[in-house]
C-alpha cells in the first residue's frame, strides 16, 4: 500500500517563499527606471570633437569651412547661428531626446543626443 501524500506546513512556507520571490522579481523588471539625461556629442568630418552633458548650460563655437555656434540650455541643444549658406541647421530648432540629431551639411557638422531613448524605455 502506498502512503498518501500529506500537505505540511513546511510545504506552505516553501510555496509562499517562491511566490514572494517571483512577485519581487516581476516588480523589479516591470517598474520604470529613471532615465539618464542624454549626452551631447558633436562631430565634424566624422570625428568626435566634444562630449557634453545635456543638463549643463554650454555655448561653443565650432569652426571649419563655416562657423556654427552650438548652445545647450534648459535640457535642449540647438544651433544658434551659422555662417553657412541657407542656415538649415539654425532653422531646425532644438532637440532634447536621445536619438535625435542636428546636421549642418556645408560645415560637415553633426550634433547627436546619445543615451537611453523613450522608445528603449517602452521596449524594455
Amino acid at each position: 500500500m502506498e502512503k498518501a501524500l500529506r500537505f505540511r506546513i513546511g510545504d506552505a512556507v516553501v510555496i509562499a517563499a517562491v511566490l514572494l520571490a517571483a512577485g519581487a522579481l516581476a516588480l523589479f523588471l516591470l517598474l520604470p527606471r529613471p532615465a539618464e539625461a542624454p549626452t551631447v556629442e558633436v562631430y565634424q568630418n566624422g570625428a568626435l570633437l566634444y562630449t557634453l552633458p545635456l543638463d549643463a548650460d554650454t555655448r561653443l563655437s565650432v569652426g571649419g569651412d563655416y562657423d556654427n555656434v552650438v548652445v545647450i540650455e534648459g535640457g535642449r541643444v540647438y544651433v544658434e547661428s551659422a555662417t553657412c549658406p541657407g542656415g538649415d541647421c539654425v532653422h531646425a530648432g532644438a532637440i532634447s531626446r536621445a536619438g535625435q540629431s542636428l546636421v549642418c551639411l556645408p560645415n560637415r557638422l553633426e550634433i547627436r543626443l546619445v543615451g537611453q531613448s523613450d522608445v528603449d524605455m517602452i521596449a524594455r
